[in-house]
């Protein structure tokens, strides 16, 4: 009885402390006079349409002072200091000082409010522009805050995040705390935040501008290939093998085959852009078992070389786009990981491979003209033509025949060598090509040798039989050139989701 007594008294002082709580929640309400000017908003479920105009971080300049703004951003950071709260806001890359202090329209209670945010919340903020005193260096936007008088949570963040902003941000070599690549993955809708990464991918979509560009500009098609075909695209064994209703299919490994396709139809330059799949147990810096492939195909008059030049100067097209319209960016990407600037020739420079070979001979590596570049022995060459050349870029010509693939054509003087070429940027492979065999009979000669069943490509052999132009072409990494480009050392920062052998999430 005595416990039950006891119980009930508990509860009775729980809810009348509760009440007082709530009876000063209240009047401090009623005294609140700005207290209709900040808020967490309810779900926003498309209820209404108004005509207030946004405006983007980024466009807070010197020229908006005195003006009334209206901005969407996250908190990236804050501090309450007495009757004020400075608040970094950001948006994207770009970032902006605001400032909420008590006034006659702003009450101790808001400011309290706005310094109670979780950081990476989503907020609204409505106030004047105004110059700053002094240029705030931590900030994109140096010459102007906002005095913020009104100010609306959109979407709250949870208090504890799985990484911060500022550790994601920093270099490796930083001795202050940074984040694993793992730790990256793992949460990399946070990860992608950071202004080096928001950086990065618009340098990405940048390379994908530049190379329709001038590809259009050359009088080249955009074609969509199959993802799902009925054998190995390149008659190898690591491939992707998925169901398919009563039979099984696979995952293309490149769009090689329909691009020769299309330029037998008459398109006569073609590219597409596309996922291309790999079942290589890779776990290397520039290994992923999905990415996207730029991938180039085009007829020629009398020798390769077209080709080749083609996309050399697609290459440098690119190379000089992102100097000039992405350097901002690069900017960006460097103070995280710094690099040194990217050099290219004009035209591309062409080597055989029997040169390169002879300058790694030189340099005392011992390899035969037949063997295939190793990796080590890649970058090697980077560094040997860097040093003898003065560039970053360079194609590779000329390679063994026994080493490429079936559809590859035999040089005509030397049946040891084949008309084929790899490109290099910082002395890594990032587009493998050749020219193609475009009669039936050599294809089907050049399949046996390799082992493959002709039946399984009858269709791609067939496609050459009513006439086939001479024509040649390649296939790029996209991520790998903007890791190499941009000298990220591994390719997993390149893609936004990237998927390797021990990864397929998130």
């Amino acid at each position: 009885m005595k416990k039950m007594e006891k119980e009930a008294e508990k509860e009775k002082k729980k809810a009348e402390r509760e009440a007082q709580r709530a009876a000063e929640a209240e009047a401090q309400e009623a005294n609140d006079f700005a207290k209709d000017r900040y808020a967490v908003l309810p779900l926003l479920q498309s209820k209404e349409k108004t005509s207030r105009q946004w405006l983007k971080v980024q466009a807070l300049t010197e020229d908006m002072v005195g003006k009334r703004v209206l901005v969407r951003a996250r908190i990236h950071t804050s501090r309450a200091t007495g009757k004020q709260c400075f608040m970094t806001l950001r948006d994207r890359q770009y970032t902006v000082q605001a400032l909420c202090a008590a006034s006659d329209v702003v009450s101790k209670h808001m400011v309290k409010f706005a310094a109670g945010i979780n950081r990476e919340s989503i907020i609204d903020v409505e106030g004047e522009v105004k110059a700053a005193a002094q240029k705030i260096k931590s900030c994109s936007q140096q010459d102007v805050e906002i005095l913020v008088d009104k100010l609306f949570v959109i979407s709250l963040s949870e208090p504890r995040l799985p990484l911060q902003i500022e550790d994601a941000s920093r270099p490796e070599t930083d001795e202050l705390a940074h984040v694993n690549q793992d730790t990256r993955l793992d949460n990399r809708i946070i990860d992608l935040r950071t202004v080096p990464n928001q950086a990065i991918f618009s340098i990405e979509a940048g390379v994908c501008k530049l190379f329709r560009e001038f590809l259009d500009s050359k009088g080249f098609h955009e074609i969509h290939t199959p993802k799902i075909i009925s054998a190995a695209s390149e008659g190898g064994a690591n491939v992707f093998e998925v169901s398919y209703f009563k039979g099984k299919a696979f995952l293309a490994q490149s769009p090689q085959l329909y691009k020769q396709m299309a330029l037998t139809g008459d398109f006569d330059k073609v590219y597409t852009i596309g996922s291309v799949f790999r079942a290589e147990d890779s776990n290397t810096h520039r290994h992923l078992t999905e990415f996207i492939g730029l991938d180039v195909e085009m007829s020629f008059y009398e020798h390769y070389h077209e080709v080749v030049r083609t996309i050399g100067d697609m290459f440098n097209y690119i190379f000089k786009g992102l100097q000039e319209r992405y350097a901002e960016d690069i900017a960006k990407v460097q103070k995280q990981y710094p690099s040194e600037p990217f050099k290219f020739l004009e035209p591309a420079l062409i080597l055989e491979y029997r040169e390169g070979v002879d300058m790694l001979r030189e340099a005392g590596i011992e390899m035969g003209y037949e063997e295939d570049l190793s990796t080590p022995n890649e970058k090697f060459l980077g560094k040997l033509v860097k040093q003898k050349y003065d560039t970053d870029f360079f194609i590779l010509d000329k390679y063994p025949l026994c080493i490429r693939p079936f559809y590859t054509m035999p040089d005509p003087f030397n049946p040891n060598v084949s008309n084929s070429y790899d490109m290099f940027i910082r002395g890594e492979e990032v587009l493998s090509g050749a020219q193609r065999i475009h009669d039936p009979e050599k294809l089907k000669e050049r399949a046996s040798h390799h082992g493959i069943d002709l039946e399984t490509i009858k269709s791609y052999i067939d496609s050459f039989r009513y006439g086939a132009p001479p024509h040649a072409g390649g296939g790029i990494g996209l991520a790998r050139v903007v890791m190499l480009y941009l000298d990220l050392h591994n390719v997993r920062k390149s893609s936004m989701f990237p998927r390797d052998p021990k990864r397929i999430t998130p």
